[in-house]
């Protein structure tokens, strides 16, 4: 088939590439020429692990182009996704849809022939039905058919996601809708991938049901963790009780610093204000994510505990800017709270990321960024580690120690076993763990900093 991606980001760029692994025909469109003259040399725009492979595989063998203009794609298209971002919105939080309408618009304007539209952005109920109407407007002679076709991608694992992925949730009006994103989706018959027929309304419904349920038990995992810590319970075994039970299951119960990125954050504000505009709110939606901005920017807090009680005057080590393994991404970063709530107590902040510091440059001021952890740590009084980076799992602590300030880490992510850094001569603070008594035992090294 030939399909039309409008959007050559996070989504249309990862989906794309995996359509015309499928074997599918895909010309990716974006109007960032910069963003597509950098694909037609094989740059990527984000990072991704094994996306750039897929992209110059599927390049090579013609399946996969790059344009600005889409007037020539979208007239010759089967299916046309609209893959372009839904940014929270200034003042209330709503998802922006200007990117999306203005696609419609311009889509509307090149159709030839029957085409699904499809909007695989995440957007709120009854925007498919605003994009029927305006390009039903604009084109009342369009032989088309509007489809939501929400992605379910995790960063750092999308392509594995798209290729495998637990559901396919088609959200169709009309039986020829249904029978062309079938054909799209065929190549994956073979995994027996379930596709979940719904109502256009329902699919776009559910994408932002599962990601504010997983943002939920985030926090619930995040506030029994702090509990633990008064009691002298530990976090993980908590976690492991509880996610044995099939009810519940062990994902997303990972104690932590919060969560961020691009969808959690605002795909949870974007529902309460869904929910309140149409009189049925989601109060516990709307305390997950007040909870968690709190809980981001309170970490310092635990920081400075570690340090004896302040961090004025004091360099802090963070290590991990990205919200998550693996990819580049450090919107709405827990690291990004935390570094201003550090700096705001008077600290002096280094930072190391193996993907993200050139994302944080604009973001954060007067941090001094460092090309290993090694070096960040270097007469640091305390080091934090934010983000669990395959290569801050195995730090070699003795060497941290010796180059150290002060030997102080605070383990965000629980990814050290406290009595192994506590052997190396550490001051170690964790999340919900009940090592908070060790902390205590030892706060005389914390404090003597």
């Amino acid at each position: 088939m030939k399909l039309a991606m409008i959007g050559a980001g996070y989504v249309g760029l990862v989906s794309g590439a995996c359509f015309a692994d499928f074997g599918h025909q895909v010309d990716c469109i974006d109007k960032n020429e910069d963003r597509i003259a950098a694909l037609e040399r094989g740059e990527m725009p984000i990072y991704e692990p094994g996306l750039a492979e897929l992209v110059a595989s599927n390049v090579a063998a013609g399946r996969l182009t790059f344009a600005c203009d889409l007037a020539a794609a979208v007239a010759a298209a089967d299916v046309v996704f609209i893959a372009v971002g839904t940014p929270a919105r200034r003042g209330d939080g709503f998802a922006d849809l200007t990117y999306v309408y203005a696609a419609a618009r311009e889509i509307a304007r090149h159709l030839s022939g029957f085409t699904v539209i499809v909007t695989k952005s995440t957007v709120p109920v009854g925007t498919g039905d605003a994009v029927e109407s305006i390009i039903r407007e604009l084109r009342p002679d369009a032989d088309f058919s509007v489809v939501s076709n929400p992605e379910f991608l995790r960063e750092g694992a999308a392509i594995g996601d798209f290729k495998r992925p637990d559901r396919i949730l088609i959200g169709a009006e009309d039986d020829r809708g249904r029978a062309a994103m079938a054909e799209v989706y065929r190549p994956l018959y073979l995994n027996s991938a379930p596709i979940l027929q719904v109502s256009r309304r329902t699919a776009e419904l559910t994408k932002y049901a599962a990601n504010a349920f997983l943002a939920t038990k985030i926090t619930f995992i995040n506030e029994i963790a702090d509990l633990c810590e008064r009691v002298g319970a530990d976090v993980q075994d908590v976690a492991r009780g509880m996610g044995l039970d099939n009810r519940i299951g062990p994902k997303f119960l990972h104690a932590g610093p919060g969560y961020g990125g691009s969808c959690f954050p605002k795909d949870t504000l974007a529902l309460a204000k869904l929910a309140q505009d149409h009189g049925a709110p989601v109060r516990i939606v709307e305390t997950v994510a007040a909870v968690n901005d709190q809980r981001k920017r309170g970490m310092a807090r635990k920081v400075a505990s570690a340090c004896g009680g302040s961090v004025r005057g004091k360099t802090i080590a963070v290590l991990g800017l990205t919200f998550k393994p693996n990819t580049d991404d450090t919107r709405d970063a827990p690291s990004l709270s935390l570094i201003a709530a550090l700096q705001d107590a008077g600290a002096c902040v280094r930072a190391h990321d193996p993907e993200g510091m050139e994302n944080t440059h604009e973001l954060l001021g007067d941090v001094i960024y460092s090309h290993d952890a090694y070096e960040c740590v270097r007469n640091a009084h305390a080091v934090v580690i934010v983000t669990e980076w395959d290569a801050f799992r195995a730090l070699d602590l003795a060497r941290m120690k010796s180059v150290m300030a002060n030997p102080v880490l605070i383990d965000l992510r629980n990814i050290y076993r406290a009595e192994d850094v506590i052997r190396h001569g550490f001051v170690y603070a964790d999340v919900g763990r009940g090592t908070a008594a060790s902390v205590e035992r030892q706060g005389d090294v914390g404090r003597a900093a």
